[in-house]
């Protein structure tokens, strides 16, 4: 067994199309073919069960396929510790993201991280954090931002960057505001989230990490509200709040240095204040450059106060 027969197989599998799978890898088509016939016989087991055009995994198939991504990435781990041992500047960081997120870290790291790495390229994939944790199990990417999940998945290691608070937010000088109490446990006055409940409250969609808090709180303070809106945009909540539109749920990093954020009242709830940790996330065991280390510790001074 190599890599390349590894590789090849792997290219098979993903595109289910011998044709395809050969322009990947930049070899013939008949070159493809018959390395695929070779390995089979000499395995005395079929991979791969053919569907027309089509080239369908077996369970042997899916079984080779499991175990050489385990391969692939271990050999992935290996070849960037024996760069870090010869060079410590040069390589590929994948960094996912929430799009919100993006918009407030990007802006404060990737200069500062380009002045130190900066023959190592960043590529960023945006998506809620589910679809992170597919692309960091997946092998896509390296490392992935987001609040914690309160089920934690046994193959992702998690790294608090951060304990943040949930606030409830308003427009400016709402009536609301008048309710709010002083909390010594928060900079910002309490104020009941059952009082919320004539107010149109403008949520994320059930799949984005911030609301799947958001509920988890609510259901535990057995609060329901009727007049929901939802949108995936947080940028939009933000700004439908600044208007007095509704009101919304949203973590006081979500405000930084935005400008619907000066246009709206803050106030803790919970008790005696709701909080969740903002982590970086990477599978567990893999290993992590020292350039993948620095790009985590300037995201982690962005939090510090």
């Amino acid at each position: 067994m190599d890599f390349r027969e590894l590789s090849y197989v792997l290219a098979i599998a993903k595109y289910q199309n011998i044709t395809r799978a050969a322009e990947a890898l930049y070899v013939s088509q008949p070159t493809l073919s018959t390395f695929l016939i070779g390995l089979e016989r000499d395995l005395g087991l079929k991979l791969f069960r053919r569907l027309g055009h089509r080239y369908v995994l077996t369970y042997a198939g899916e079984r080779y396929v499991e175990r050489a991504n385990q391969i692939i990435r271990v050999k992935n781990d290996l070849d960037l510790e024996l760069a870090d041992i010869i060079k410590r500047d040069v390589g590929v960081l994948n960094v996912a993201l929430p799009p919100m997120r993006c918009a407030f870290v990007l802006p404060k790291v990737l200069p500062a991280f380009e002045k130190r790495f900066p023959n190592v390229r960043v590529n960023i994939f945006e998506g809620h954090s589910t679809a992170n944790d597919h692309r960091l199990l997946d092998g896509q990417v390296d490392i992935a931002f987001y609040s914690k999940p309160n089920s934690l998945h046994p193959q992702i290691t998690y790294e608090t960057i951060a304990m943040e608070e949930m606030l409830i937010c308003t427009c400016r000088d709402h009536p609301l505001g008048r309710f709010a109490q002083p909390n010594p446990a928060s900079r910002y006055p309490r104020l009941d989230p059952a009082l919320l409940k004539d107010q149109r409250i403008l949520l994320m969609l059930p799949e984005q990490r911030t609301r799947q808090i958001v509920d988890d709180y609510l259901r535990e303070a057995g609060l329901k509200f009727d007049n929901v809106m939802c949108t995936s945009n947080m940028s939009a909540i933000l700004e439908l709040v600044a208007v007095g539109y509704g009101v919304s749920f949203l973590f006081e990093t979500h405000l930084r240095h935005r400008p619907a954020g000066e246009r709206m009242d803050r106030f803790s709830f919970g008790q005696p204040k709701t909080c969740s940790n903002f982590v970086v996330a990477y599978r567990k065991g893999s290993y992590l450059p020292v350039y993948a280390r620095e790009f985590i510790e300037l995201t982690r001074q962005l939090f510090t106060p």
